[in-house]
């Protein structure tokens, strides 16, 4: 009898960020949950104020957003602003781009 491993949770996995702001895809089918979702935005927030600048463009990090479901996106710049109200100004393009689309969403 041959028992299969138990899944590692999400939280405890570690998250290819680079990987995936380079390709600017998300494996199908990893965000599975609106949990998992946040989990994953509030560890990206802390990717992109941790790595050097150049890391990674505004393009890459917008692409990878935009695969995000609305809700998670409107999350990744509160957490963002949360975290680090200072670098949202670094952010403001993108913040403006997403928001305009997003704007009955601000107050949920």
């Amino acid at each position: 009898m041959t028992s299969q491993p138990e899944p590692i949770p999400f939280a405890a996995q570690a998250i290819p960020f680079a990987e995936f702001l380079d390709s600017g895809q998300l494996p199908e089918g990893y965000l599975a949950s609106e949990y998992v979702a946040e989990q994953f935005v509030e560890r990206l927030v802390h990717y992109i104020l941790s790595v050097h600048t150049g890391s990674y463009t505004m393009a890459q990090l917008s692409k990878l957003l935009e695969q995000l479901e609305p809700k998670a996106q409107v999350f990744f710049f509160k957490r963002l602003k949360e975290t680090s109200p200072e670098c949202l100004k670094d952010f403001a393009p993108l913040y403006y781009g997403f928001m305009n689309e997003f704007d009955s969403l601000l107050f949920t």
